[in-house]
């Protein structure tokens, strides 16, 4: 049996998969969503379907935050972040957490320097993503992955993401975005983003984490796991 784990929901969920270690094979997304008391077989990052994503070479000047209103993810922050360098923010995503979303959020919305878009469909998703300056992931947890910022890159937008979690694997400090570790750090990478090719992003999208790369690492997996099983009995 191959499990994909997509993160831990909760401690307690630990001892159910250190049960099955070495009765199962075991993929994590992330190296970093690696538990020490696991084995693993092999890291699978994600994968899209890069032709759902249109490159935009031209953007417009607005910043974006793409992902749950939440305080994991971080858009308390895009607003502070935005305000301080004069951008347009919009904000997009479900409200996960409605107390959060009153307290931290609708204060600033007035409709021109910070909107709320709700929850963005393919294509409208496309067009937020696509014609952002760039996309502000300011993350307040060890995210395992992060399926907006290379949804962002596919687009040709680069990211600016706290440096925790996945985000080393994903983006290439200066090249693709910018990892940062405060706010500062991330007011001062709005300022810088105007070097980044955007065609790279894309490239860098196409080269690491299209579907198909996913598909065919998955069946290098079971590939692995029949090597491991010539000349054996699968199961005691």
């Amino acid at each position: 049996v191959v499990t994909t784990i997509h993160g831990f929901s909760s401690p307690g969920i630990l001892p159910v998969y250190k049960k099955y270690n070495g009765k199962v094979f075991y993929v994590s997304i992330s190296d970093a969503d690696r538990s020490p008391d696991l084995d693993y077989i092999k890291t699978i990052h994600h994968g899209l379907d890069i032709n759902q994503f249109d490159f935009q070479l031209e953007p417009d000047d607005y910043l974006i935050f793409f992902g749950r209103i939440h305080h994991d993810k971080g858009p308390k922050e895009a607003i502070e972040i935005a305000t301080a360098c004069n951008k347009k923010l919009v904000l997009a995503g479900i409200i996960q957490d409605e107390a959060y979303y009153k307290k931290y959020i609708v204060p600033h919305l007035d409709n021109s320097n910070v909107v709320y878009a709700g929850s963005a469909g393919p294509v409208q998703r496309n067009q937020l993503l696509g014609k952002a300056t760039a996309l502000l992931h300011p993350i307040n947890f060890n995210e395992p992955f992060g399926l907006t910022v290379i949804e962002s890159m596919a687009c040709g937008t680069p990211v600016i993401a706290f440096n925790r979690g996945s985000m080393p694997e994903l983006i290439e400090n200066g090249k693709n975005g910018f990892l940062v570790n405060t706010i500062g750090e991330a007011i001062a990478a709005v300022g810088r983003v105007k070097d980044i090719n955007r065609a790279y992003c894309r490239h860098r999208v196409e080269q690491y984490f299209t579907i198909n790369r996913m598909v065919e690492e998955y069946i290098q997996v079971y590939g692995m796991i029949l090597d491991k099983r010539k000349g054996q009995k699968y199961r005691e």
